[in-house]
């Protein structure tokens, strides 16, 4: 604690406790608010929840199997979220500090929370140093989480039994509650850059005719959704790269607009080897600052079609011609499911991490009588247990404080006519699992806060990579609904259990990824391709997707990739016990190399994970000099 006189600050916090009237034999907090309380608390810290979550995980998993859990509350000392080992969360759970208890030093005494909302700083008590005796078994480090003015809003706290608790747990707390308090402000500068760019993005997509620009060689640069429709497109993208193979006479037009004259003028375009007339509108634009000239093109069909395609917001993108493989069996399996795509039972799909569940989900729909409607894919681990429901069902216009007006739609009301993919249905709580199975029954959801029933035409297709089976012996999955799930089940197989399309494997994807980065492909030696084919691909098809890019990436052979011997959780504790410094900087760089290695170095997902741009990735990457 800086410049605070540690024992003082618990004799006052004892004193108070006194003037609270609060009994050491006190066990529970007196302060415990009910479920509808407890929503609006959710709702109204949904963005710090959201936030915290991945650190909190990565704190339990660094002390995983010492006995700890760690707590994440509001401003106000309310519990939002706890997880830890279970033994001794069972424990905590027994004494009541559960989501919705209050930890402030007026509902349960002195205790590392309520320090920290005192003092705003972080601090770590021990034994009778906490108020009540139902808390001297344990070492509790809390540290704060501040918003952009210095204000707080939550406090973390991770807390164990006392002998277990080292002086780097504070240490680690205090890391991970800046790394959140810097990610809640990079979100709220990229929710501000998004609003910009959606304002500008939404002028130009909703102008009704067609916006095209390029450089002076014809090299398209931009184009708004127009243009994607007149050119009758189904990719979100111009196939096309040069205006001369859209517009003909393109090269005369470009003369023209070379010696000053305004172009206004009637045209044929090339749509699929068909010609429409249109009416084009050509102008340069000139860049003051290097001199370079672009040309902007305005075009409106003469003759306009009525078209009764619209394409759906949600989509699916990959199809089972994109599903690569020889292996019999694998291909027995990928028959089978063209068989029961247009059935309207649910499909489970079962398989390791990384063998292609969501591709074969997306499949399915697209070769399904739902491939016009909408997909939308719902990652059941990925979501904090608090906020499942209204992701899944909505909420109405102020069912709690801080619901968005208007309400929010759920995933299935915008599934509906469509597909809904429910990944790692394995993770999703027992009382969600009880809604759940209604709405399978059903076919009926009720949005938070109404009471009106909304029927959904949904086909459900549910994923997982655990054995349900084993979870309905153990009690963590309801046996009704596995049943309902498993009407019409789909084993996926492990990389290493069809080797014989690793090869298959890798030639389409150093094509694809070369291709899409621009990159020359990577010839990859006899002597190491018998290591891949030895290598059991722990992470399967995706591990070597990422693999690959990362062989295309740095244009070299990984050799140590297959021999790798010192785990990542490894380093970070040789990091922790090494360092003379627990700032920010080194916890942002571990996490980096952390998420990076995870990805096998692969850019663009590491940086979908840490929820920030490329460029950005690239800086932080730069600033902390951390290579792939």
């Amino acid at each position: 604690m800086n410049n605070i006189d540690y024992k003082h600050v618990i004799e006052l916090s004892h004193e108070r406790c006194r003037k609270f009237n609060i009994k050491e034999d006190q066990v529970y907090s007196s302060r415990i608010i009910n479920e509808t309380e407890l929503q609006k608390r959710f709702a109204e810290n949904r963005s710090m929840i959201l936030t915290a979550a991945p650190y909190m995980e990565q704190l339990i998993n660094f002390v995983k199997g010492h006995n700890f859990f760690a707590l994440l509350t509001d401003g106000e000392g309310c519990i939002l979220n706890a997880i830890g080992d279970e033994k001794i969360l069972s424990e905590a759970f027994d004494l009541k500090m559960i989501p919705g208890a209050f930890m402030n030093e007026e509902s349960i005494g002195t205790n590392a929370m309520g320090i920290v909302i005192k003092t705003g700083e972080p601090v770590q008590l021990s034994g009778k140093d906490h108020f009540v005796k139902a808390y001297h078994k344990w070492t509790c480090s809390g540290a704060p989480i501040k918003d952009h003015n210095g204000n707080l809003i939550g406090v973390l706290d991770l807390t164990g039994y006392t002998e277990c608790v080292h002086p780097h747990t504070l240490g680690m707390v205090i890391a991970a509650s800046n790394a959140i308090e810097e990610m809640i402000k990079v979100k709220e500068f990229n929710n501000l850059q998004d609003i910009n760019n959606k304002h500008i993005k939404t002028i130009f997509n909703t102008m009704p005719v067609a916006i095209v620009t390029s450089d002076m060689y014809g090299k398209i640069k931009i184009y708004n959704n127009k243009a994607l429709e007149l050119l009758d497109n189904k990719d979100n993208q111009l196939k096309a790269k040069y205006m001369s193979e859209i517009i003909e006479e393109w090269d005369r037009i470009k003369q023209d607009i070379c010696q000053g004259r305004n172009i206004s003028q009637e045209v044929n375009i090339i749509v699929f080897r068909n010609r429409l007339s249109c009416r084009l509108i050509a102008n340069p634009i000139y860049n003051s600052v290097d001199d370079s000239v672009e040309i902007v093109y305005a075009l409106e069909e003469i003759k306009k079609e009525k078209r009764d395609k619209k394409k759906s917001e949600y989509q699916a993108y990959y199809t089972f011609d994109k599903i690569i493989g020889k292996d019999e069996n694998f291909l027995k399996i990928v028959e089978y499911a063209k068989k029961i795509s247009d059935s309207k039972s649910t499909i489970l799909i079962m398989g390791e991490s990384g063998t292609g569940k969501e591709v074969f989900a997306q499949a399915i729909h697209n070769f399904s009588k739902r491939m016009d409607g909408p997909y939308l894919a719902l990652n059941c681990g990925a979501i904090p247990n608090q906020l499942i429901e209204s992701e899944l069902f909505g909420y109405e216009e102020g069912a709690y404080t801080g619901a968005k007006k208007g309400g929010n739609v759920g995933k299935f009301e915008l599934a509906s006519g469509g597909t809904i993919m429910l990944d790692e249905i394995g993770e999703m709580p027992l009382d969600m699992q009880t809604k759940l199975l209604r709405v399978l029954q059903e076919g009926i959801i009720t949005r938070i806060g109404s009471a009106k029933p909304i029927p959904v035409d949904v086909r459900v297709i549910a994923s997982t990579n655990k054995d349900l089976k084993k979870e309905v012996q153990l009690g963590r999955f309801r046996k009704d609904l596995f049943y309902r799930l498993n009407v019409l089940p789909i084993f996926l197989p492990a990389l290493s259990q069809r080797k014989g399309d690793i090869l298959l494997l890798t030639d389409y994807f150093m094509k694809k990824i070369a291709e899409k980065l621009g990159k020359k492909e990577v010839k990859i030696p006899k002597g190491y391709i018998k290591s891949m084919m030895e290598y059991d691909w722990p992470g399967n098809v995706r591990e070597l997707e990422n693999f690959i890019e990362l062989i295309i990436y740095s244009e070299s052979i990984p050799y140590d990739y297959f021999n790798q011997e010192k785990s990542f959780a490894e380093e970070l504790y040789d990091n922790y016990i090494q360092g003379s410094d627990m700032n920010l900087c080194n916890m942002e760089k571990a996490h980096l190399k952390k998420v990076l290695k995870k990805h096998n170095g692969n850019i663009t997902r590491s940086a979908e994970s840490l929820g920030i741009s490329r460029n950005t990735l690239y800086s932080k990457m730069k600033k902390y000099r951390v290579k792939v």
